[in-house]
């Protein structure tokens, strides 16, 4: 078999200048890289060896107080600088000069008003180094349709750099996109020589091998970039760390040709070990070893080489790779994979199909996990487990909930303790409930959630019946009203507040005096049993208490009509307070009706002509209070 090494694999100038820096001051008293020096476990776990940390975030850079920092290639934020500026800290720069090129570019163009766009991946560190050099906020576009949708002002300039590690062809076609869009633009290319000759040197070595190894961290932007541009040429391209995650399964007869090439990340001595073991391998080594079968309803495990919008590529050892498509990864509409999964994750699936017809073997994550997902159910259904879930989807019966990729049919009778007319207020709340009923087989898992919030309320009552008395002032939530009354939610039980006791006035509509939801507080009038009786007559608010002041006979008083009667009309001088009008003192002249002369609403002034503060009655007279201007008028003109 023909074993062939990309010329540019391996170290980037870069890379090798900050490694070799963090080497030399390897064995000194607190060094620290910040962020791992490079993307390679196998560099980073050597350097830990031999006493170099890493400081993860800025929180760790905070709060060192003494020590070496080693900024690493990617380049950092210029705050970063500040920070370790301001904190005293010994500084070793080993940044990329191709970054530091970046930077300078983006200060400068920022400083002269232009807007900075970068073209790359947001969640990189170079490019959050780069963002930081920026007087404003940078745009950061990786994609064509970010690209497209770019919504920067006509009227300003824009400035266009990119991560030296993007894919070059990439980068000309978003370039392309944005210059047609009209802005006055400033292009710099600064992808990196380094990585436009690895990738164009890929491409072709792709093209002319059977198979291709792609070497790098699994965090390493440029060498997953390497895996795309290799796999689009050759099918068959494995992405790998080390020779241990060589699987010389992956090889059959048809291979006679393999490439190599590998990250900027990744270390020499790795490169020449799978070089040396791809060339020592015999064919019939590999076919030895590429011996493995798989059956229909097998569980496999491998790991990632490839993750689309809607299909996840595994290696499993087998000859051809695992498939994993939207629909049996989740049963989540229209879920984007990408966001899911990642590239080098490893993970388990069950065979569906060996073949799927096109020769690559059908698997399921999803049926997978609802097996795991029934006996965790199982679990909660015999230890009469309080579950937690989201609920998935409203149905005309009730809810469905899925747990672990197990769904749970929750009955509308079920969901609440109160009938629910309408259960979409529950879409994609979490709920808690029990497993009542666990029948797998007929697919009946039936979930309850009504013998918790009963169970619950019972516990809030029995407590809340323990700590309130006849006669305490409690404060409540209006919970429903009814023309006779309004219920009052106690926390734990409701009371009613009866019409009669809304107020010491007159109520005519309680619909028009409290709304559902409305704070109140009340006092508890009487408990019997689990009835509680309210009432908003505060004794201390009681209008008879100085009645017998403010209505004595003789005052002269104003109120208004509230109801009429055929002997009188009834005149409310303050609520809770009525006093009778005879029709017989309405006036001197004969009345037949209070309501010939009368309306209800009319403001009136009487005299007290009798009270009687037992039977809580006041007798008014309008023709007494004539007289006695009569009588002053006569002593006036005599």
């Amino acid at each position: 078999m023909e074993v062939r090494v990309a010329k540019t694999a391996g170290f980037c100038f870069g890379v090798e200048r900050a490694v070799s820096k963090v080497y030399e001051h390897a064995n000194e008293k607190n060094i620290y890289t910040y962020g791992p020096i490079i993307h390679n476990e196998t560099v980073v776990e050597d350097l830990k060896k031999k006493g170099v940390d890493v400081i993860e975030s800025l929180e760790e850079l905070k709060a060192q107080k003494e020590g070496t920092i080693i900024i690493r290639s990617h380049g950092v934020s210029k705050d970063i600088y500040d920070l370790i500026e301001s904190k005293g800290l010994e500084l070793i720069d080993a940044t990329c000069p191709f970054v530091k090129k970046i930077h300078k570019i983006v200060k400068e163009q920022s400083e002269l008003g232009h807007e900075i766009v970068i073209i790359g991946s947001k969640q990189h560190p170079e490019v959050e180094g780069i963002k930081g050099w920026a007087c404003n906020t940078p745009t950061i576009i990786s994609t064509i349709e970010e690209a497209e949708n770019l919504a920067i002002p006509k009227e300003k300039s824009i400035c266009i750099v990119s991560q030296t590690t993007f894919n070059y062809k990439k980068f000309q076609d978003l370039v392309e996109i944005i210059s047609k869009k009209g802005y006055d633009i400033s292009v710099f290319n600064t992808i990196c020589n380094a990585t436009e000759e690895r990738q164009t040197e890929v491409s072709a070595l792709a093209k002319e091998v059977d198979a291709m190894i792609v070497i790098g961290g699994k965090s390493s932007s440029n060498t997953q970039k390497l895996y795309e541009i290799s796999k689009r040429e050759c099918a068959n391209t494995y992405y790998i760390q080390t020779l241990d995650d060589l699987d010389f399964k992956m090889f059959n007869e048809s291979i006679n040709s393999v490439g190599i090439t590998a990250g900027a990340s990744t270390p020499n001595n790795i490169i020449k070990e799978v070089h040396k073991g791809m060339s020592e391998m015999s064919f019939e080594q590999m076919l030895e070893e590429s011996l493995v079968t798989i059956r229909n309803g097998e569980i496999v495990e491998g790991t990632i080489i490839d993750v689309k919008e809607d299909e996840i590529i595994l290696n499993i050892g087998y000859k051809a790779d695992g498939i994993i498509t939207r629909s049996e990864y989740s049963n989540t509409p229209n879920i984007d994979l990408r966001e899911e999964v990642n590239v080098g994750d490893t993970m388990e699936a069950k065979v569906l199909k060996v073949n799927d017809g096109e020769g690559q073997v059908l698997l399921t994550y999803k049926r997978l996990a609802a097996e795991k997902g029934n006996k965790r159910l199982e679990e909660a259904f015999n230890n009469k487990e309080v579950l937690t879930a989201k609920v998935a989807q409203v149905l005309d019966g009730g809810l469905s909930v899925v747990v672990e990729e197990a769904r749970v049919f929750i009955p509308a009778s079920l969901v609440s303790d109160t009938y629910e007319k309408n259960l979409e207020k529950y879409a994609g709340q979490e709920i808690q409930f029990v497993i009542s009923e666990f029948n797998p087989r007929k697919r009946r898992i039936i979930g309850d959630r009504k013998q918790l919030l009963v169970a619950e309320k019972a516990e809030k009552q029995k407590e809340l019946f323990a700590k309130i008395n006849a006669g305490d002032t409690v404060e409540g939530t209006v919970k429903n009203v009814t023309d006779f009354g309004a219920f009052i939610d106690l926390g734990g039980a409701d009371g009613l507040l009866h019409i009669s006791e809304m107020s010491w006035g007159r109520v005519e509509n309680p619909k028009k005096v409290f709304k559902v939801g409305e704070q109140v507080k009340v006092l508890i009038k009487s408990i019997d049993g689990d009835k509680i009786a309210l009432s908003l007559k505060f004794d201390d608010q009681n209008p008879w208490l100085h009645a017998d002041e403010k209505y004595a006979v003789g005052n002269v008083v104003t109120g208004k009509v509230a109801r009429m009667t055929d002997f009188g009309a009834f005149v409310e001088l303050e609520p809770g307070v009525d006093a009778l009008l005879h029709v017989s003192q309405i006036s001197k002249d004969h009345v037949e009706k209070p309501s010939d002369v009368l309306k209800v609403g009319q403001e009136i002034t009487a005299k007290v002509v009798d009270f009687k503060q037992d039977d809580k009655k006041i007798s008014l007279s309008v023709k007494a209070l004539d007289d006695t201007k009569e009588e002053v008028t006569e002593e006036a003109e005599a």
